[in-house]
This record gives structure tokens, sequence and C-alpha cells, in this order.
């Protein structure tokens, strides 16, 4: 089940440099809603700050927060001397083919860091934009969260409307420091021909929180990831949210990983799928390696018509006393759930929309109101059959 078969030298790597954006407002129209459907808001109203990066350039860096630190990835390497304990640290450059395609030729990518003890109350937004026809986009991000700091991101991934094919390869590495916490949300905006390998890991230290919301709602063509975080301190604390729509022709292997290193840790996974020709692979795995520690998985998945979800929920304890445990579903909508609506006044499409919309609940929390209301907009294009 490794989905379509691609090659990357179907893609250009080189030439398509993209001149600097000062001010994000003057994108057309179009470009700006792609962007906002990935979670980026060109206004910047309430935002901490703002990253672009375009095909293969950085076009926009902006902190509006003394707070917080954000830069180009190259231009991070250069003024902390290649980003010695960060850089390269938790994914393996080695790993495999779109790992070694990252490190060979780097086109950019974000690096945010905190200043210790900093509060950031409004999220910092980035977005890797593909808009070149064929363009193989390479990124590198670091994500520094100093001891008791709190930071949310809102990253973003997209196409351009008009762009018929690209490759996205992105690394991304996490470290959340003594106390600190980091919300994570990513929002996909693909298309039906974009191929797309992310690799992430990352390590949060004691009394720290990762919390990553992922959500996928557009076609893509394949995607495969599986973001693996170390919880290395005592109670720390790290929780995956997913909510995945694959229509036809899209092939979606995406799931996440928990290692429970040390006492007192909590972890968390919980995935809502759907499928309307599409296929789903859902792998989980929280492993426990110290006590206490605790460990849950939720995979629930619906086929609306045709389809696949294949949910892989594992659990791996390796002392007395762990607490792990794990429940999934994959089916159809009930038929006494559409007949209850239907005796309440609607017909059959408004009562599997009903549910569904439900289903795919994405309420998630500190989603500025402008995003959680371009989630709620795409949700209701699944319902009319409609597609960006």
């Amino acid at each position: 089940m490794t989905g379509p078969e691609f090659k990357l030298s179907d893609f250009s790597f080189d030439g398509a440099e993209a001149p600097a954006i000062e001010d994000l407002s003057t994108l057309s129209e179009a470009d700006k809603k792609r962007l906002l459907y990935a979670g980026v808001d060109v206004d910047q109203k309430d935002r901490a700050g703002s990253f672009l990066h375009m095909d293969h350039s950085g076009v926009h860096c902006r902190s509006n927060n003394p707070g917080v630190e954000i830069l180009d990835i190259k231009q991070a390497l250069k003024k902390y001397d290649g980003l010695p304990g960060h850089f390269w640290t938790q994914v393996d450059p080695d790993k495999d083919e779109f790992t070694r395609a990252a490190r060979e030729h780097l086109h950019g990518g974000y690096f945010v860091r905190t200043e210790p003890g900093a509060r950031i109350a409004e999220p910092v937004q980035s977005c890797l934009f593909l808009k070149g026809q064929a363009v193989g986009q390479n990124v590198h991000n670091v994500v520094i969260v100093e001891e008791n700091s709190e930071l949310h991101i809102i990253t973003g991934c997209a196409v351009a409307g008009e762009t018929q094919s690209a490759a996205h390869l992105g690394i991304s590495e996490f470290f959340i420091k003594k106390g600190g916490k980091l919300t994570f949300t990513m929002i996909h905006n693909w298309g039906h021909n974009t191929v797309v390998r992310p690799r992430t890991a990352g390590v949060v230290e004691a009394g720290g929180v990762f919390q990553n919301n992922y959500v996928l709602l557009k076609p893509v063509k394949t995607l495969q990831s599986y973001p693996a975080i170390t919880l290395a301190g005592e109670g720390s604390v790290a929780r995956f949210n997913s909510v995945i729509v694959a229509p036809a022709g899209s092939h979606v292997n995406s799931g996440s990983r928990i290692n429970l290193n040390a006492p007192g840790t909590r972890g968390e996974i919980i995935s809502r799928t759907m499928t309307t020709g599409g296929t789903i692979i859902t792998p989980a795995n929280i492993t426990a390696n110290a006590v206490p520690a605790r460990g849950h998985l939720e995979c629930k998945g619906l086929i609306i018509g045709e389809g696949r979800i294949w949910a892989i929920p594992e659990l791996d304890g390796t002392l007395e006393g762990v607490e792990l445990s794990h429940e999934a579903a994959v089916g159809k909508i009930a038929q006494e759930e559409i007949e209850y609506l239907q005796a309440r006044g609607m017909d059959e499409d408004e009562a599997t929309s009903t549910i569904v919309r439900g289903f795919l609940n994405v309420d998630m929390d500190g989603l500025p109101e402008k995003l959680q209301q371009a989630i709620s907009e795409q949700i209701d294009q699944l319902d009319s059959g409609d597609a960006m």
C-alpha cells in the first residue's frame, strides 16, 4: 500500500526562485483564498508573525512580537553557526531518498524560536506554497520553544489553483524545552497531482506539552507522513488530533508515533477519517518505556460510497505498570441516525450532510475565527461535491 508511483526526477528542483513579497495583500485573490484555506490570513490581523515560502524562495518573513524570532532557515543557519544540537538531530538525513534530497538541495524553510518565559498569545502563521508547474520543493523547518514559554503555530501547505503537478518534501524538527508548550496546527490544501513527503520528529522536556492538529480536506495524489514525538522529560505530554478526507484519486498514509520515555508522561492520538473514494492508511503507535506512563489511541473512519480506510493502531509497552489503550472503528453512517434526523424534518441528503459535519467536527483550541470559518466552508463544499 505504498500509493501511486512517482519519481523525483519528474520534478524540477532548480530555477523556480521567487521575488520577495513585502505586502501579502498584493497577492492575487485566487492565491489569497488558497492560502486562507491553508490557514494563512494575508491581512495578518491578530498574528504574532508571518512566514511565506514560495516554490524555491522565502518571500516573506516578519515577527510582530519581540518574544518570538522568525527567520528563513538559511539565515538561522548562518546566524547560529549551523544550529548545533538542533539541525538534523531529530530526523535522520539518510532515512530515505526524500530526506537525502532535502539535505543536498535545501531551498529554505522557517526557523521559529521563543524567548524563555514568553507567552505568545497570538499565533505565528507560516505557509509553504507551490505555484510553478512540476516544481519540487525542499524545505527544512526548526521550531524551538524555550523554557516556560508558549506558542501556537498555524502552518499551511498549498498549491496554486493553476498548478497541475508539484512535489513537496518537508523536514520539520521540534524542541519543546522544560515547561514549554507548543500547539502546532497544520492545514493542507494540495491538488489532484501533488505528491507530498513530510518527515517530522521532535522532543519534549520535563513538564512540556506538544499539541498537534492536522487537517486535510482537499485532494492530494499521494501523501505519506509519520511524525514522531519523544517525551523525554518527566510529566511531559503529547497529543495528536487529525481530520482527513480522501476523495477518489487520493492516497493518504498519515499516522503518528509517541514515545513515552520518562515517568509521568501521557500521550494521546485521535484521528477522524472519511473516504469518498480514496485510500486512507492511519498507522498510530504509542510506545511506553517508563512508568508510570499512560497512552490512548482512537481511530474512527467513515466510508461514504467507495474507498478504503486501513487503521493500524499499535501499543508497545516494555515495563510492568504502563497503561495503554486503544479503540478503532471503520464503517458507514448508521441508518438509525439518518432516520432519527428524517423524523425531525430533514430529507436523507440533509441528514447525511449533518452527520458528516458532526463527524468531521474540527473545533480546535486557539484557531482564529476567520480560519475556523474557512474550515467550515470546506466541509460544506464536501456536502455539495464542490472542490477547490
